[in-house]
């Protein structure tokens, strides 16, 4: 993955417009990541210093229609919530531009929040209650507790608990209008771009660096050299899996016999997944070099995962997003009606130069994706 450009940080309109239904989806993932990783940062800067909005709390910084109101204490909660999940979002704080497009999101969930039915309530505080409990499971195990970073960050629990059943309540009633015909057309129309495409595919990765340090274990050429010695074995009747378990370094699979069953292809480098994708079935491949060395690969079987019930679940979050997103872009406008938010300053349009053709451009590397 390359690094993040600081341009495209900045583009905050749809980002962070779903910033909160990436949260929603965050703790499965910070569960598996442990309670303390090196180096990782777990302290927020003070809120003193990051402050998006000073003055009174309770001064009126916007209004919307229908008589809503937010004031500087709700939004800059709203704020810090986000930065205690995200703390890289602290060096934006006093931007304008971004406090313009936090605005929108917490207009744009606080107005169709409100519109979530009993049914999609009732089942979003489960939700709610489940999420709380592993928020403050995981912060808990952090230096210092829950109460340090509820300190650091100038919020209380109730805060991440509003922000946490606006969300649920917000994407929840945005779902229920999902229809079963959207979500089969949706199906087709990704399916048709390869979107779902699976394989069982088996492989001997005989890599250069080691997995958990990182250190050179071979050349090229002698990665090479053994993923044709591994070849030679199999092509003469070996084992697959046996051999998988003596030679491959790819800790997630050796111990399955090398093999990866009905997996998402797209979550592949681009090399193997190419392979995956065009080897014929039930042979061994020659060494197929990627980013970790060489494999030598065989594919059993290929097909489109079907649109079983977690599929169903999924499309219908992301058709749920983008209309959240349209809502936000089109919508806003349209309903606030006084912000008293510094305005961002207006960029120039940068000048074309005459050198600059599509010609001149450097291409794009297939691995960066």
């Amino acid at each position: 993955m390359l690094p993040n450009d600081t341009s495209k940080q900045r583009r905050f309109s749809k980002k962070w417009i779903l910033s909160m239904v990436a949260l929603l989806l965050a703790f499965s993932v910070l569960s598996a990541c442990g309670s303390k990783k090196e180096g990782a940062a777990t302290a927020s800067p003070s809120p003193a210093s990051t402050a998006a909005a000073t003055g009174n709390p309770s001064d009126v910084i916007a209004t919307y229609k229908e008589g809503g109101k937010i004031t500087r204490g709700e939004f800059n909660s709203f704020i810090s919530v986000n930065k205690m999940f995200s703390p890289q979002l602290a060096q934006f704080m006093t931007d304008p531009a971004f406090q313009q497009d936090m605005l929108k999101q917490m207009v744009t969930f606080r107005v169709l929040s409100a519109k979530a039915d009993d049914k999609v309530k009732a089942d979003a505080d489960k939700q709610v209650t489940e999420q709380m409990k592993a928020i403050t499971d995981y912060f808990g195990k952090q230096e210092g507790g829950m109460d340090k970073q509820l300190k650091d960050n100038g919020i209380e629990l109730k805060d991440i608990e509003s922000l946490m059943k606006m969300s649920f309540y917000t994407m929840g009633s945005m779902e229920s209008k999902i229809t079963d015909q959207a979500v089969q057309d949706s199906y087709k129309e990704q399916a048709a771009t390869h979107a779902f495409d699976i394989a069982t595919v088996s492989h001997i990765l005989i890599s250069l660096k080691d997995a958990a340090t990182q250190k050179d274990l071979r050349t090229k050429d002698e990665a090479l050299a053994r993923a044709k010695e591994v070849k030679g074995k199999l092509d003469k009747g070996g084992d697959f899996a046996a051999l998988a378990k003596e030679y491959s370094d790819d800790p997630g699979s050796k111990e399955a016999g090398g093999t990866y069953k009905d997996a998402d292809i797209n979550q592949w480098v681009p090399e193997f997944k190419q392979a995956a994708s065009t080897l014929p079935l039930n042979t061994i491949s020659d060494p197929v070099e990627s980013s970790f060395g060489y494999h030598v690969m065989k594919v059993e079987s290929r097909s489109t995962k079907p649109l079983d019930d977690t599929l169903k679940t999924q499309i219908k979050s992301q058709l749920a997003e983008k209309s959240l997103s349209e809502f936000a872009e089109k919508e806003y406008p349209n309903l606030i009606q006084t912000n008293n938010l510094p305005k961002p300053e207006a960029s120039p349009a940068p000048a074309a130069s005459p050198a600059a053709s599509p010609a001149a451009s450097p291409a794009a590397s297939p691995a960066a994706k």
